[in-house]
């Protein structure tokens, strides 16, 4: 195998196939790319056995075909090192990858191609279209709400949900949760339901830039395809039931404040810095139009914010975990935001008046 390219054509495509490749690996193999020239194309591919993305250029000048292992994270290191503008050639010769450009040489071990794992997909059993920007803005909006490394596998990823009329992702950990809908959907599709893994969400998007152009969506029994361009992703759907999430979501949230989102968010940040750096908890007190927040930790330091809020109701007290009320303020682009709650030992239901699309759900703290 032989080609040459300038530095800045592979780059990109080099940084998302590597950021695939898990650091840690059980199998060697797995920290290698596989590199194919054929048919006057170049494709990478990396995978770590859950998640596989293929990038394929074609402006490269191809001088021999052939197929190899290369080390992902040494290649994309030495690739990213290089000046710009630089022009690069790369020869297998025997077990050995060489790298030129200018007077610098890389030699670099290599495996056979043949030994490269791939990940099963088979045939997807739906197909529809999506524009980037709808994509990025499901994943933006509840990607912070999935758990990490819970025992309850299935909340470790996000549901999406296909039907005729709209496509839905949801993601809770147990304590919060996020929905977030666009009115686009599969023609043919009746209710799908399935559930993308952290990995495959984080990497769907680091692929994605926004924007009107179009990526399609294969989504079958066991895995989900993504193709965007000359980039086509892989990955396994976790083999679980998701939670009913429409029963989470308050019903009767009767007790309404509206408040400056940013003045908010600052109040909590502030709030934040005293309160116990394990349960992170803040006490909410509203009372007439004015939400006072209180946060102490066991040094008996304490804080407090007050806030002009537009509230008609009965003087409550009810706590929350800060982190989980920073993050939704922190995915929502309105001006002001509503928070609903029915009693003081209800969830509360945040959203932002006039974007119907999305929703977040934060269970109370005990304080």
């Amino acid at each position: 195998m032989k080609f040459t390219t300038d530095r800045e054509t592979l780059l990109r495509p080099l940084q998302l196939v590597t950021g695939v490749v898990e650091r840690r690996q059980t199998l060697p193999v797995l920290a290698n790319l596989l590199v194919v020239a054929e048919n006057g194309n170049l494709s990478f591919t990396g995978t770590d056995m859950e998640v596989e993305l293929v990038a394929v250029e074609g402006g490269v000048t191809i001088e021999q075909d052939g197929r190899i292992m290369i080390p992902a994270r040494k290649f994309t290191d030495i690739w990213r090192s290089l000046p710009e503008g630089a022009e690069v050639s790369v020869q297998v010769d025997g077990d050995r990858a060489v790298v030129r450009s200018g007077r610098s040489r890389f030699s670099l071990a290599t495996l056979p191609a043949a030994d490269f794992p791939k990940v099963e997909s088979g045939p997807g059993d739906l197909e529809f279209q999506l524009s980037q920007g709808d994509m990025l803005h499901l994943l933006d909006q509840v990607s912070f709400s999935m758990a990490q490394q819970d025992v309850r596998y299935f909340l470790n990823g996000m549901l999406l949900e296909v039907t005729s009329t709209y496509t839905r992702t949801v993601a809770t950990d147990g304590h919060r949760l996020a929905i977030c809908t666009v009115d686009v959907g599969a023609s043919s599709a009746e209710r799908c339901q399935v559930i993308v893994p952290r990995k495959g969400v984080i990497e769907l998007g680091r692929l994605l830039v926004g924007g009107d152009e179009k990526i399609t969506l294969h989504v079958g029994s066991n895995h989900i395809r993504v193709t965007r361009g000359t980039y086509t992703l892989t990955s396994k759907l976790v083999d679980g039931k998701f939670p009913d999430y429409e029963k989470v979501i308050p019903k009767d949230a009767n007790r309404a404040i509206m408040v400056d989102r940013e003045t908010l968010k600052q109040a909590f940040l502030r709030a934040s810095i005293l309160s116990n750096e394990k349960y992170r908890g803040v006490r909410l007190i509203i009372e007439g139009e004015l939400l006072t927040i209180q946060a102490n930790n066991p040094e008996q330091e304490e804080a407090e914010e007050v806030v002009a809020v537009a509230y008609e109701g009965d003087r409550m007290e009810i706590g929350f975990n800060v982190s989980y009320l920073l993050d939704v303020l922190n995915v929502l682009d309105t001006e002001e935001v509503r928070l609903s709650v029915s009693d003081a030992n209800s969830s509360a239901l945040i959203e932002g008046p006039g974007r119907e699309d999305a929703a977040f759900v934060v269970m109370p703290m005990r304080l």
